[in-house]
Formats: structure tokens, C-alpha cells, sequence
């Protein structure tokens, strides 16, 4: 039986993430038949327009489990294997020994080794993961930029490894995941992004779903504060962003409506095979980019509690802008949640960002939103946060 929703709860943690000092933040929460919507705060912190619960939003590194999905439709077509080399579909872009050693799977589980490309491509975060020693300038002097995947593929595969191929835990790395987009492009004869949107995203009946073609978000939307720690004080927007140094790892423009549905419909086996979905369920340890060590599938990241309930969903976040949608494995409920801020966490004296008060609203969220009116709780407060 699916335990009802807890309305309050869930608008309370809401308001705390707002007086915590998220300008906005928005949600959907489904549990059987019920569905709830909440909005607090504001969009635009100048003319204090309201956040919305219909509004599109860049949702980040969730984009990783619609290209996974589109990759595991390739392999059920027997058009891409999971254990081939991906030197064999793209031996310019990996050559040699390392394109035999790099298989699909670890692409998409993040055990390839491949080094992350972004300090590469942005000069002032090239002391990543110091965050002490990273500085935001680059986001203003490439706002416009339109980089070429292939080009910042190059980047990651040129820069010394991270770990050796299939080895654990693995590093999460953006490298992997637009060599993946590069793969769906060799297989289908089309841009990735338009495989994803034939395959993926329309079938789901997904209307507010898009990949971006410009800098701009079409449609309602709010404006994404970016604070890099404290060192953008007050927060920047960078709302209008060319979202190229992401792709199809990372841009993605979605509504909290579209995710539920989304990873209800994976989840229920309704977008891959359930064989292909056992596939995506099977996890690594994988470091995040916040330096944790995660357990990762394909594309997929599971949050377990103390009674060995699943959820499985992925977390996101671009320069501005961050999202987190999970899913229950039984089917029973769904939520979304997504904020217009980013990096509100201090450096503490050893570089690691502090705790703040919003960390511990969205937790607060997902508690509510996974378990309503019962007691259970994730297994770490950590695995709540969007990577």
C-alpha cells in the first residue's frame, strides 16, 4: 500500500529551503493515484516574479539516464554491446590500446578512467577538485562559446587518466558521457540529441522536454543564480547559457512533471526492456564530482534506506541551476525537485564546502517525498544531493 502524501511536510521544506536562502525552488511529488505541487519563492530575484511548479528548467547531469536509456535501446536492437570496445564504433576519437580497453559499459557507469574535460576547457577551474584554488571567471568568458563535443572529448582523452579501465572506484566524468552521444551518432546516423528526443523523450509523451538549440530556455522559466561558493557575491544569472560544454551529458531542459513521468515509465520497464533496466540497476563505486564515493549503475543512482527500499533517479546541476528526481523501484511514488541556485556552500579552512541550512531543507524534502507519513530515511543525507 502506497503511503499517502504529506502535504505539509512537503511545503514546509520548501519554505525552509527558501528562508535558507534558495531564492526559489519547485517540486512535484506523486504517490499512487495522488499527485502534489509546490512553489516557493521567487524567479527573478530583481522584480520578485514567483517560481512556479510548471516551469521548465535546466535539469544538468539528469540528462545522463535519457542517454543512457537511448544506449541500452541501440544495445536491445543489437546495435551497440554493452562489453564492445568503444574503439571499435569511434577509434579517432579513443585510439589505440585504450579504445580496446574502454568498453561502452564503462562509459556509462563512469569505471573508464577517462579524465573529467571541464578544467580543461574552463582555465579558471583547472585546479578542480581544489575548489579553493578553482575561480569563476570562465563562466562569464565562454557564456557564448559553442564548442564542439568531439573537441572536448579530445580534452578528457588527452588528459592523464583517472583510473584504469573496468578498475573501481571510478571517477564520474562528463568525458564519458558525450563519448556516448558521439556513439548514438555513429549507430543511428543522426545527432544524438535528435535520437534521445525520437526514441526517449517523445514516446514518454514528454511536452516540456527538449534539448536546448540556443542559449536561451523557451517558455516559463526562471532565471539561475550561480554563487561558486562565495566567490559570486550576490549570485550571478546565467539563466541564458550556450550549453554546449555539456551536451548530451548535461543540458537538458525539463519540467518536475516530465522527470516523475520519465523515471516512473524506466522504472516500470516502460522505455528499455526490464532486462536492459536490471542492466542499468547493476552499480560500481563511482567518486563524484563532490569527491564522495556513490554507487552508480548506467545512468542510473540508487538512494537505499534502512529497510532496503530502493529509489533510483539522478541528480543535476549547471552553472545556476539544480534538479534531483528519484523514483521507488516497486513504482509506488516519484518526486522531482528542482532550485535557481548553485554552490551556496562555503569552503570551510581545509576547501570542502561547509553545511548550510539549505542542505539540510532539500533532505528534509526528500524525506517527505520518499516516505510521506512514515519514519524511514535515506541512507546518507549526502546521497540526496544532485551530482
Amino acid at each position: 500500500m502506497t503511503t499517502p502524501l504529506d502535504p505539509h511536510a512537503l511545503t514546509a521544506a520548501l519554505e525552509h529551503g527558501h528562508r535558507a536562502g534558495l531564492p526559489g525552488l519547485f517540486a512535484e511529488v506523486r504517490a499512487g493515484d495522488e499527485t502534489w505541487r509546490g512553489a516557493e519563492g521567487v524567479a527573478d530575484v530583481a522584480t520578485g516574479r514567483p517560481v512556479t511548479a510548471d516551469m521548465r528548467h535546466r535539469v544538468g547531469s539528469i540528462t545522463k539516464a535519457f542517454t543512457a536509456a537511448a544506449v541500452l535501446q541501440q544495445v536491445e536492437q543489437g546495435r551497440i554491446g554493452l562489453d564492445t570496445p568503444i574503439g571499435h564504433y569511434l577509434p579517432r576519437l579513443v585510439p589505440g590500446d585504450r579504445g580496446e580497453a574502454v568498453t561502452v559499459r564503462m562509459l556509462l557507469n563512469h569505471t573508464s578512467g577517462l579524465a573529467e574535460y571541464l578544467p580543461h576547457a574552463y582555465p579558471s577551474l583547472n585546479a578542480f577538485p581544489d575548489l579553493a584554488g578553482t575561480r569563476p571567471d570562465s563562466l562569464d568568458e565562454h557564456r557564448f562559446t559553442r564548442f564542439r563535443a568531439v573537441d572536448l572529448i579530445r580534452l578528457g582523452v588527452d588528459a592523464p587518466a583517472v583510473g584504469t579501465p573496468g578498475g573501481t572506484p571510478g571517477v564520474y566524468s562528463n568525458t564519458n558521457y558525450l563519448l556516448l552521444g558521439e556513439l548514438l551518432a555513429e549507430v543511428t546516423g543522426e545527432p544524438a540529441e535528435d535520437c534521445i528526443t525520437r526514441n526517449v523523450i517523445a514516446p514518454a509523451g514528454l511536452n516540456g522536454t527538449a534539448f536546448p538549440t540556443d542559449p536561451h530556455i523557451r517558455g516559463l522559466h526562471s532565471r539561475l543564480y550561480e554563487a561558486w561558493f562565495g566567490m559570486i557575491d550576490p549570485p550571478r544569472d546565467y539563466s541564458v547559457f550556450d550549453m554546449s560544454w555539456v551536451g548530451v551529458a548535461a543540458s537538458l531542459i525539463s519540467t518536475v512533471a516530465d522527470l516523475d513521468q520519465f523515471f516512473g515509465m524506466l522504472l516500470a520497464g516502460e522505455i528499455v526492456t526490464p532486462s536492459s533496466l536490471a542492466q542499468m540497476q547493476r552499480t560500481v563505486r563511482v567518486i563524484s564530482q563532490e569527491g564522495t564515493t556513490i554507487d552508480y549503475g548506467l545512468g542510473l543512482h540508487p538512494m537505499v534506506d534502512t529497510r532496503d527500499r530502493a529509489f533510483w533517479g539522478h541528480g543535476g546541476t549547471v552553472w545556476g541551476g539544480g534538479a534531483l528526481a528519484m523514483a521507488a523501484a516497486d513504482g509506488s511514488r516519484q518526486f522531482a525537485v528542482a532550485m535557481n541556485l548553485q554552490r551556496w556552500n562555503l569552503l570551510d579552512d581545509t576547501g570542502r564546502p561547509q553545511a548550510h541550512p539549505i542542505d539540510d531543507a532539500l533532505t528534509a524534502f526528500h524525506h517527505a517525498a520518499m516516505y510521506g507519513r512514515t519514519a524511514g530515511r535515506p541512507e546518507t543525507a549526502e546521497a540526496g544531493r544532485p551530482a
